[in-house]
C-alpha cells in the first residue's frame, strides 16, 4: 500500500513514516523538503500519483486564532481537492483531544480542519489525541530563569510511538469519520509532567501554573484535554519517556 504522510518531516511525522515502513508500506512524505507545499498545494498532484491513503499530521507553530485557521484551512482544502484529483481513497487527519471544547485559539484551526475534512469528498478518519510525551518540555524550552511557567492542564500524555501506529493502521482500513481518541496510559498535570522532566535533566527549576480566567481555565484543569470515554491507550509510560532524556551537563 501507498501512503502518503503530510507533514512527514516533522517530529510525528517521521514516527508515522517508520510506522509506514516497518509495516511494509510505500510512504511519500509531503513536506517542502520534498518539492510540496500544503498551504499552496504546490506539488500534491504529481506527489498524490499511485497513493492509496494520506496521513494529515502537518503542524505550524502558528498562536493566533485567526493563523491558526488560515494554516489548518489551507492545508485541508488543498489536500482535499488533491486527494480527489489522485483518487485516495482515504484521508486520516490527526486531530487534539478537546479541541472540540475547549477555546484555545490554535484549536480553533483544529476545528476548521475536521468540518472541512468531514464535508470533504474524500473518505477520511479524524483520530484525536492527547498530549505527546514530549509536550512539557516544549513548553519549557522557551523558558529561562529559575522559574518556569506552565498551563494548568490535565493530560494524559501519549507516545509518538503508540499514536504513528494507531495512524497507520486506521489508514491501511475503511473510513471511521470521528474514531475513538487515543491517549497514553496514565493521567498527570502538565506541572507534574514538567517538574519530572526537570528532575530528570537535574535543573534547579520552579514550575508555577499560569492562571487561565474563565470557562476555558476550567476545562484546561478539570480534564476536557482527556478522553471521556472509550479509547485507544498507548502501550508507553511516561517514565520510560523520561529515560530517553539525557541528564544536564
Amino acid at each position: 500500500m501507498r501512503i502518503a504522510v503530510a507533514g512527514g518531516t516533522g517530529t510525528v511525522g517521521r514516527a508515522v513514516v517508520a510506522e509506514v515502513a516497518r509495516t511494509g508500506h510505500e510512504s511519500v512524505v509531503l513536506a517542502p523538503s520534498t518539492g510540496v507545499d500544503l498551504t499552496t498545494g504546490t506539488g500534491l498532484d504529481d506527489a498524490l500519483q499511485g497513493v492509496d491513503a494520506v496521513i494529515d499530521v502537518s503542524n505550524a507553530a502558528v498562536w493566533t486564532r485567526e493563523a491558526s485557521e488560515a494554516f489548518f484551512t489551507s492545508v485541508a482544502e488543498h489536500l482535499l481537492d488533491a486527494c480527489r484529483r489522485a483518487g485516495v481513497g482515504h484521508l486520516v487527519v490527526l486531530s487534539i483531544v478537546g479541541a472540540d471544547v475547549v477555546d484555545l485559539d490554535y484549536y480553533y484551526g483544529k476545528r476548521r480542519q475536521e468540518q472541512l475534512v468531514a464535508a470533504g469528498p474524500v473518505p477520511w478518519t479524524v483520530l484525536r489525541a492527547t498530549q505527546f510525551f514530549d509536550f512539557a518540555a516544549q513548553v519549557l524550552r522557551p523558558q529561562s530563569g529559575p522559574v518556569a511557567e506552565v498551563p494548568p492542564m490535565l493530560s494524559q500524555p501519549v507516545a509518538t510511538a503508540d499514536l504513528a501506529a494507531r495512524l497507520v493502521e486506521l489508514a491501511t482500513g475503511p473510513a471511521q469519520g470521528v474514531t475513538v481518541p487515543i491517549a497514553g496510559p496514565e493521567r498527570m498535570t502538565v506541572a507534574e509532567m514538567a517538574r519530572r522532566v526537570l528532575d530528570r535533566r537535574g535543573e534547579d527549576v520552579e514550575v508555577r501554573v499560569q492562571e487561565v480566567p474563565g470557562r476555558t481555565g476550567e476545562l484546561m484543569a478539570g480534564g476536557a484535554l482527556t478522553p471521556a470515554g472509550e479509547a485507544t491507550i498507548g502501550v508507553h509510560t511516561f517514565a520510560e519517556y523520561l529515560e530517553t532524556l539525557a541528564p544536564a551537563r
